[in-house]
């Protein structure tokens, strides 16, 4: 799917957002649906580490906050999505730029949809290779990601707080 002209502005967003500049990543594709995003991270002075490959950091730090903003877009307001947890497996240090390439399936939102319509919540596990120009794997990453109703989510607070 084409990029949509609100997914290109969120795409030019974390341009200029310093947080995520600070990475040395960039996003090169954010499709108009938001199910598929696309990461570029190259080996440059602001990723090298000390031996001279990307470092382990900037490589998460790339790709931390795609899946929740994907879900927040795709979900709409009446859903709170949080990251929960992340597992990040090291398998082969990154000696040149790095490509991720992030994509919600239809089968995945109807997982998400049917648990959180039946339970009001649920954390759902994303994985993600992050892959250089020939495919090889560098680096594997788990997402665990936590979506809930806003009214479940709400009345879970306040039973929280109730109970302190």
């Amino acid at each position: 799917m084409a990029e949509s002209w609100e997914s290109r502005k969120m795409r030019w967003m974390f341009k200029l957002f310093p947080v995520y500049v600070g990475t040395g990543a960039s996003i090169t594709y954010i499709a108009g649906d938001y199910k598929e995003l696309r990461v570029k991270i190259p080996l440059s002075w602001r990723t090298r580490n000390y031996v001279g490959t990307i470092y382990g950091g900037s490589m998460y730090a790339a790709i931390d906050p795609m899946y929740m903003l994907m879900l927040m877009k795709i979900l709409g307001k009446d859903f709170v999505v949080w990251d929960k947890a992340a597992n990040i497996k090291f398998k082969k240090p990154g000696t040149h730029t790095l490509y991720a390439n992030f994509i919600i399936t239809d089968d995945e939102l109807a997982i998400i949809k049917k648990e959180v319509a039946e339970k009001g919540e649920v954390n759902y596990t994303f994985n993600l290779d992050i892959i250089d120009q020939a495919g090889i794997v560098h680096a594997s990453v788990e997402k665990l990601i936590y979506v809930a109703t806003k009214e479940y989510y709400k009345e879970k607070l306040a039973l929280r707080s109730q109970a302190k």
